[in-house]
Parts: structure tokens; C-alpha cells; sequence
């Protein structure tokens, strides 16, 4: 496995843990606690606050900024200018890092370009919030939103397709089931023979 790539612009502090094949890029700054898997990808000018986790193959685009409490799992997309936010009532003349709140990003989600995640509302496996939206609430898995407030539009494919009325992948034929609470998961992924 290749080293981790820091390009010399980039300004990664002491205690700060980047994982193999991760490849940071111009301008980028990583606080020490920061703990990055492997195989990631960061943006030109991102920022990684301490406390923040990113799993194996995240990619961050370029201007995206982590703050403490953010924890993205394996396989997250995070789009050019996303934002997030830990705190929900801040003031500068108001401490407030005892009231972080945490929000996760689950496996294989995407965050579109320019999108807002207001803290302490988690995006599920495999979910797509749209280029723009602003996500004032928790995203279930599978489920794409768009818009401000963000809204249901469509359940997606793990490939990121929009499924049909019958919840298959028009895509990679995957077939995926609805529970009794509305929640989706896949029952057969065909694409990976699963």
C-alpha cells in the first residue's frame, strides 16, 4: 500500500492520523485528533477540525471545512462548498464547545455541492442528499432529498440510481424491500452477486 500524499502546501498537525494511499491536497489544513482512513481523497482548501473521523475511501472535494463531531463512515461522497455545522444556536461571544453535537454520515452516502447538514441530523447508508438542500433532519438510508428544507424525492440504489416504483435499480437490476416503517434495504444486490 502507497504512503499517505501530503502535498507541501497542505499543513497536516502533529497528532494527526492519515491513513495509507490518502492523498491531501493544496492548501488543506488537518488539526491534530483528526483520524483519516485509507485511500481518501481531500479537496484542495478543506479544513478538518480536531475530533473529526473519516473512514476508508471518503472523498472530500475541494472548500469543504469538518468541524469537531463529524464523523464520516467508509465510502462517503462530500461535494464541492457542502457545509456543516456542530453547534445549533451559536454566538461569538457565547462559548459553546460543551453543546457540539454529533453527526454521523453513514456508509457509501453523498452529500451534493453546496449543501447544508445542520448538526446533530445523521445521512443513512447509501443516502443522497441533493446539490443546494439544507438537511434540517435525519436521512434515511437509501433515501435521496432535495431542497431547502430538504425533502423525500426518491429511494436510491447503492450504485446512487433513483429506483422504480417497484423499488429495483433500473441501473444494476438490485431489488430492495420496504419494512413496516418505511424503511428500505436491499434484498438483492445483483451488481455485486450479492
Amino acid at each position: 500500500m502507497a504512503e499517505a500524499f501530503i502535498h507541501p502546501s497542505a499543513v497536516v498537525d502533529d497528532g494527526a492520523s492519515v491513513g495509507e494511499g490518502t492523498r491531501v491536497w493544496h492548501w488543506c489544513h488537518i488539526m491534530s485528533g483528526v483520524k483519516i482512513g485509507k485511500n481518501c481523497n481531500i479537496g484542495e482548501n478543506a479544513f478538518i477540525e480536531s475530533g473529526v473521523v473519516l473512514g476508508n475511501g471518503v472523498k472530500v472535494k475541494n472548500n469543504v471545512a469538518l468541524y469537531t463531531g463529524i464523523e464520516c463512515e467508509d465510502d462517503v461522497f462530500l461535494g464541492p462548498n457542502c457545509v456543516f455545522t456542530n453547534v445549533s444556536n451559536p454566538r461569538s461571544f457565547i462559548e459553546r464547545k460543551a453543546e457540539f453535537k454529533k453527526t454521523i454520515i453513514k456508509r457509501g452516502a453523498t452529500i451534493g455541492a453546496n449543501a447544508t447538514i445542520v448538526c446533530g441530523h445523521d445521512v443513512g447508508e447509501y443516502a443522497f442528499v441533493g446539490a443546494g438542500s439544507v438537511v434540517t433532519k435525519t436521512v434515511p438510508a437509501y433515501t435521496m432529498v432535495i431542497g431547502n428544507p430538504a425533502k423525500f424525492y426518491a429511494y436510491v440504489c447503492k450504485c446512487g440510481v433513483k429506483l422504480d416504483e417497484s423499488l429495483v435499480c433500473p441501473a444494476c437490476s438490485s431489488r430492495y424491500s420496504m419494512d413496516a416503517d418505511g424503511c428500505i434495504s436491499c434484498v438483492a444486490n445483483d451488481a455485486d452477486g450479492k
